[in-house]
């Protein structure tokens, strides 16, 4: 028979993502409205093998709601990518009388869950937190929607003065694995072009895109890189091109970390509460071991093995707009 969960500990993980502390929020308020008791594990991983665990209240996650980062921390742990590791999570956990966990992360959290809930039987439901947008099983992932707003915010002033310069601007945007910022971020700002890592757009390619541009007499263009797209960062792209347009004042811009600071929006704050009410639920009737998404406006619990390894491909309306709007 399946033991009876009365104690849940939470934990934030890997790179934090606008919008956790509402997901923690939220699996804590429905946590006490259930009668359970609910714990914060400070510093991901980290702190469960260290036994950094802290009774948690309704009164503790107040105010919250419209903070950016994380209030239980978060960090990556190599100690717990080995047996001895998890080990000595699994003994902090029974310290606590932890009969559950629910993770908010991405791919490196949830791969960690998987691992551990088989070693030492322990449920797992993991929360997506990544402004990458990049697992399968659920539309958004919290943070996206507010890496994308701060990306779009930081690119309209940037055409400011592209504008004003008559200037090519190549700016980068997160998204080592996945391009969905980079999408989003250049559909939103009217973007010239957009790089990456799902396509195959060559510097040739770029170079015809941007020539077109020209010939319209365009005074300015600004083009948003994914950071691991296929050619290099915005730097070495901006090297390798600028020399093909004399006329132009080329520059680089940078957002990087920008983006996974700030207030979380609207949708991501409704994003994470819904989800993290959810794993509660799921937990209270019998699911583990998987992530909980939303996917066309349902919940869906998606088993850790699949969100993790299967591809999240890209909006190809989304790509063909782009192409289409940037003429």
């Amino acid at each position: 028979m399946e033991k009876t969960i009365k104690r849940i500990a939470v934990f934030t993980s890997g790179g934090d993502a606008p919008g956790m502390n509402a997901a923690v929020r939220a699996v804590v308020r429905t946590a006490t409205y259930y009668d359970l008791h609910i714990y914060g594990i400070l510093r991901g991983y980290s702190g469960m093998i260290e036994g950094e665990l802290k009774r948690l209240e309704t009164k503790n996650v107040g105010n919250i709601i419209h903070r950016g980062g994380t209030m239980l921390k978060t960090a990556r742990s190599k100690r717990f990518m080995t047996k001895e590791g998890r080990k000595l999570a699994y003994e902090s956990l029974l310290a606590h009388d932890i009969d559950a966990c629910i993770a908010i992360g991405g791919n490196g959290t949830f791969t960690g869950a998987s691992i551990f809930s088989k070693e030492h039987n322990i449920p797992f439901i993991g929360i997506p937190g990544t402004i990458d947008n990049d697992l399968f099983g659920t539309d958004y992932t919290i943070g996206f929607d507010t890496a994308v707003n701060t990306a779009v915010e930081a690119v309209d002033k940037i055409r400011d003065t592209a504008d004003s310069h008559n200037r090519l601007f190549f700016v980068e945007v997160m998204g080592r694995h996945a391009g969905h910022i980079a999408l989003s971020t250049g559909i939103g700002s009217g973007a010239s072009g957009i790089l990456i890592p799902e396509t195959d757009t060559s510097i040739d390619d770029l170079v015809l895109m941007l020539k077109k541009s020209s010939k319209r007499k365009k005074l300015f263009s600004l083009v948003i890189v994914a950071e691991g797209n296929q050619n290099g960062g915005a730097m070495e792209i901006a090297e390798k091109v600028k020399n093909k347009f004399d006329h132009y004042d080329t520059k680089v811009a940078i957002i990087g970390h920008l983006q996974r600071g700030g207030s979380p929006t609207a949708k991501d704050r409704v994003l994470a509460s819904q989800l993290g009410f959810h794993a509660v639920e799921g937990l209270q009737a019998g699911k583990k071991n998987v992530m909980v998404g939303i996917v066309n406006n349902q919940i869906k619990y998606t088993p850790f093995k699949k969100a993790i390894s299967s591809q999240k491909d890209m909006n190809q309306v989304y790509l063909k707009m782009a192409e289409i709007l940037a003429l």
